[in-house]
């Protein structure tokens, strides 16, 4: 295979009207775990950090309730406690080694945040205030515990702002606005190793080639797969789905969190910070209705189960509005300076979207998509892995996008602004130790060519269907037959719906054929990122037959630990394009790490 020789590059280099550059450690993405490594890797090495978006609009802004952490300071609290309560709320999918280190280096997290100047809110004492949250225990699920450190009701905000305001006092180089739309993969001794990433340029339509010893990706969720979630309309997966077009493997894709309070109809998020701080959710009637599910942590269960809750209560009649579709989040019991001081973006949001007054009324809520469990499969030094066992070399991932797998079948409240900053960090010193030796790998004679045929492609569309329609029908079908309950015919539906959709999507058509601000383009190459996604998130929940976390059979209502204790891995093996639904996807099972904590029964 041809390849540009590596000294020929000099950053700018301009090749065929692609331009090339070159650089230590690619970072792709600048949410909270992409900014965490490239402050671990900046100082050390030649960084960059490409994101679809200026980096304080990043995803990670929008997390409100806190990052867990057994600092112990208002009540008596331990790294052992934490451990034990993530393998148990992941319904013991959680790989416990991975646990144990999310747990053990939380405190090392949090302190360091405190001297990068976030603005932690603060006991009488001047210490880390911290509060309750779902799932979160002491004495292996004896009562609550108050582990987590906030900051108000806006603390991704404050993460993102203070890791973007460090990123800044360090220089590290940022291309804002580059789409990032291929992993550039170059046969090495029989074996594809990763050398760059192709980049588009919003502001020209130019195509921008980088090249690196090492990449880490860090580009955050897939939520926009379905109609009724709190992710941003820029979560599309690209991340996910360029690692699953390059024929590497994907783990656990069935499980996805749906949070128990988004804004009813409109998926906005009201913290679980809310009720940490006392909330309580109703039904129709009134009633407290979660002391009849989990009598001991009630309204601060785990999210899975209080989100098939609420869509029980919803189920047998007892939902609130003309359409009983909907349940209550109740604050009015609290001090309006209790609220004023803790909780003030959420109850902004009640008044603005709903206009609902929380002081005095229920604020109506609906579970919502929030969170992938799964993704790009990676050890605990953040690389990802090319099978079961080995490692892709110089290819990392932290964050969301990641599976290492610290959440199992279920994230608990407040692991999440967590796992970016321990494994965010992991995975830049794990970048920083490789490149210390490695070589650049060659690039291939023309490594941006795939990506310019598919947007000609895409852009010389003539076709009838709109980009927007096609994602709706996606969005309401993954709504109606893949979210919190799901059996094989839903399932099969959705599948079916998938492969239909695939054919429109071949005939789309542009309004906007021009280069510069094209988000019409975009949008249709984050189209096919969706439909991947949806179709292997879909696949491997019709191939788990079983009910664990997240992933709600009701074909299937049991756990099944003697068959299905282990991750899924799904692999790309065809043309989603030319075979009926499934036949390009194969699955392996990975086993589950299991060290102090064997598979129990769930209560709460």
């Amino acid at each position: 295979m041809s390849t540009i020789n590596t000294g020929d590059i000099a950053d700018g280099t301009i090749i065929d009207g692609v331009h090339y550059h070159q650089f230590d450690i690619v970072i792709v993405g600048a949410g909270g775990a992409g900014m965490r490594a490239a402050i671990e890797a900046g100082p050390h090495a030649k960084t960059a950090v490409i994101s679809k978006l200026y980096p304080t609009r990043s995803h990670t802004g929008a997390a409100q309730g806190g990052m867990a952490a057994a600092l112990a300071n208002v009540e008596d609290d331990n790294w052992e406690w934490h451990t034990y309560d993530t393998v148990k709320g992941g319904d013991y999918l959680v790989d416990q080694d991975a646990a144990e280190i999310l747990a053990k280096e939380a405190i090392d997290a949090v302190v360091d945040l405190e001297n990068m100047g976030l603005p932690f809110n603060r006991t009488e004492d001047g210490k880390i205030d911290q509060r309750r949250f779902g799932g979160h225990t002491r004495e292996h699920g004896k009562a609550p515990v108050r582990r987590a450190c906030y900051a108000a009701d806006r603390t991704g905000h404050m993460i993102l702002q203070t890791l973007y305001q460090n990123c800044v006092r360090l220089g590290i180089n940022f291309f804002n606005e580059f789409y990032v739309l291929d992993l550039i993969m170059t046969e090495v001794d029989g074996v594809e190793e990763p050398a760059g990433v192709v980049a588009y340029e919003l502001s020209t339509g130019d195509l921008h080639v980088f090249q690196s010893k090492a990449t880490i990706f860090a580009t955050g969720g897939f939520g926009k797969i379905f109609k009724t979630t709190s992710n941003a309309h820029t979560l599309t997966g690209d991340g996910v789905g360029i690692i699953w077009r390059k024929g590497l493997p994907l783990e656990d894709m069935e499980f996805f969190q749906f949070h128990p309070t988004g804004l009813a109809g409109l998926g906005i998020l009201l913290s679980e910070a809310a009720r940490g701080e006392g909330a309580i959710l109703r039904n129709a009637e009134g009633e407290r209705f979660m002391e009849r599910y989990t009598p001991t942590l009630k309204d601060l269960a785990p999210r899975d189960i209080v989100a098939r809750s609420m869509a029980t209560e919803i189920r047998e009649g007892r939902g609130a509005g003309p359409d009983k579709d909907y349940l209550f989040l109740d604050i009015t019991h609290l001090e309006p300076a209790v609220i004023d001081e803790k909780l003030p973006d959420i109850t902004e949001f009640a008044r603005t979207y709903l206009g609902v007054e929380p002081y005095t009324e229920p604020v109506p809520v609906l579970p919502t998509a929030h969170y992938a469990m799964g993704g790009i499969p990676t050890n605990v030094q953040a690389e990802v892995l090319r099978n079961n066992t080995d490692v892709v070399k110089g290819l990392y991932a932290a964050g969301e996008c990641a599976c290492v797998s610290v959440h199992g079948s279920n994230r608990l409240g407040t692991n999440s602004l967590l796992d970016i900053n321990v494994f965010g960090k992991r995975a830049g010193k794990a970048a920083i130790e490789y490149v210390k030796t490695a070589e650049f790998v060659p690039l291939p004679e023309n490594p941006a060519g795939g990506v310019k045929n598919i947007l000609d492609m895409v852009r010389a569309g003539d076709g009838t269907e709109r980009i927007a329609a096609i994602r709706k029908e996606l969005q309401v079908s993954m709504d109606r037959n893949a979210q919190i309950f799901r059996t094989d015919e839903s399932l099969e539906e959705v599948t079916n719906l998938i492969q239909s959709l695939r054919g429109r999507y071949r005939n789309i058509q542009l309004h906007d054929k021009g280069k510069r601000f094209n988000t019409d383009l975009l949008e249709a190459v984050e189209l096919g990122f969706l439909l991947d996604l949806a179709e292997v998130l879909v696949f491997s929940a019709r191939s788990r037959k079983e009910s664990r976390g997240g992933h709600m059979r009701e074909d299937y209502p049991d756990r099944d630990d003697e068959n299905f204790l282990v991750h899924t891995m799904a692999y790309l093996t065809g043309d989603p394009e030319s075979e009926e639904a499934g036949d390009h996807i194969r699955l392996d099972w990975k086993p589950v790490v299991i060290t102090n904590y064997p598979p129990m029964e769930r209560k709460y």
